[in-house]
């Protein structure tokens, strides 16, 4: 049993562990929630002047010879604190870059902006998310990335639109989800999204209003597709799931 002082004091060595942890968590709030609040609050006309695809447009037009760096930086900053409109930002990417550079741009800001987040959270540590969505919410999260559906859950949560995922890659970073297969699943289940938007953006430039239209349906089979074969997805995800485990299990 760990010793205290006398009147049930903490020694100094578990309060200097309560404040590193505090400060800890300190950080991650001023990630999460300092920098979106500045931003919405000091410089509101930056978010307001990319709210639409000819406001970004002009963005990526004024600053040609840095318009990749913008956009992977764009990608990052989505991931990392979610205050840019990130499927404008990929329309975009399809007007100005093309189809193929404009993927290969999305794909690495994804992955960037998804390790940054992971090891940001596995760096701070549980104490940090504790704080900040409280420790009953932050246990639930953890526990279904800690279960054995986990990676289905990962890749869904990623692959449909409009899913809640903001959250996911700090939870990811303190729960026993390893980094490699969260970032592979993360990443390809952003990857039709991504497709669709890049070529909306090119259909976009050629004035190609029926191949528009075409992807908007193609959005809306997709979805209808996950959820006619949800049970095979979770079967093939079991699968790999066992065999991700017993890779582990071998090695140890």
């Amino acid at each position: 049993m760990r010793r205290r002082t006398k009147n049930n004091k903490k020694t100094p060595a578990e309060r200097a562990r309560d404040l590193f942890s505090l400060l800890k968590a300190l950080i991650l709030i001023g990630i999460l929630c300092g920098i979106p609040a500045y931003i919405l609050l000091c410089h509101q006309e930056v978010l307001s002047n990319l709210n639409s695809l000819h406001d970004v447009l002009t963005l990526f037009r004024s600053h040609s010879e840095q318009s990749a760096v913008l956009y992977l930086g764009a990608q990052i900053l989505q991931i990392v604190i979610s205050v840019l409109p990130g499927q404008v930002f990929q329309i975009a990417a399809g007007y100005i870059f093309g189809f193929l550079p404009g993927l290969l741009l999305s794909l690495i800001g994804a992955a960037a902006g998804t390790t940054v987040t992971y090891f940001l959270a596995y760096i701070l540590g549980k104490d940090a998310m504790f704080l900040i969505l409280g420790k009953e919410k932050s246990e639930k999260l953890v526990n279904v990335l800690n279960g054995e559906k986990a990676y289905l859950i990962v890749f869904l949560l990623y692959l449909i639109p409009g899913m809640p995922k903001d959250l996911c890659c700090y939870v990811a970073g303190v729960s026993d989800m390893k980094f490699r297969p969260f970032l592979i699943l993360s990443v390809v289940g952003r990857t039709p999204a991504m497709c669709m938007s890049l070529l909306y953006g090119v259909m976009y430039l050629h004035h190609y209003h029926l191949g528009m239209g075409i992807i908007a349906g193609a959005a809306g089979v997709l979805l209808l597709l996950l959820l006619l074969f949800r049970k095979k997805l979770m079967a093939l995800f079991d699968r790999f799931y066992r065999r991700i485990t017993a890779e582990k299990q071998a090695a140890e």
